[in-house]
């Protein structure tokens, strides 16, 4: 078997695998840290204020009672989308920001 373009022959060849295999593990540790980090989503001048960590997961979800109107419960709804939707983009940032320090800006399908 031919031992490739690689300078050394299997030894280079052994050293590429072991800088993929140290990459996986740092991928997957900054995974599960990025997967414990919760952010906050706010609207409505902090009034409607979402924590979300960062499996997508929403483990705090606070309305301040002024701005629970019966007569209009649409604006609500749509400050209760908004501090999600903040929340999910701090996450998408946060997850894209450090895993592309460990991945060199390469897009990795499926991580963010």
């Amino acid at each position: 078997m031919a031992k490739g373009n690689f300078p050394g022959g299997g030894k280079g060849m052994k050293d590429l695998m072991k800088q993929a295999q140290k990459m996986q593990q740092d991928l997957a540790k900054a995974q599960e840290e990025l997967a414990n980090k919760v952010e906050e989503g706010t609207s409505g001048g902090g009034m409607v204020k979402c924590e979300m960590n960062g499996k997508n997961q929403i483990v705090s979800l606070k309305i301040d009672k002024e701005v629970v109107d019966p007569e209009d419960v649409e604006m609500l709804e749509d400050l209760v989308i908004a501090a999600i939707n903040e929340a999910q983009e701090k996450i998408s940032k946060n997850s894209e920001n450090e895993l592309g320090k460990l991945t060199g800006g390469m897009k990795i399908p499926g991580m963010f």
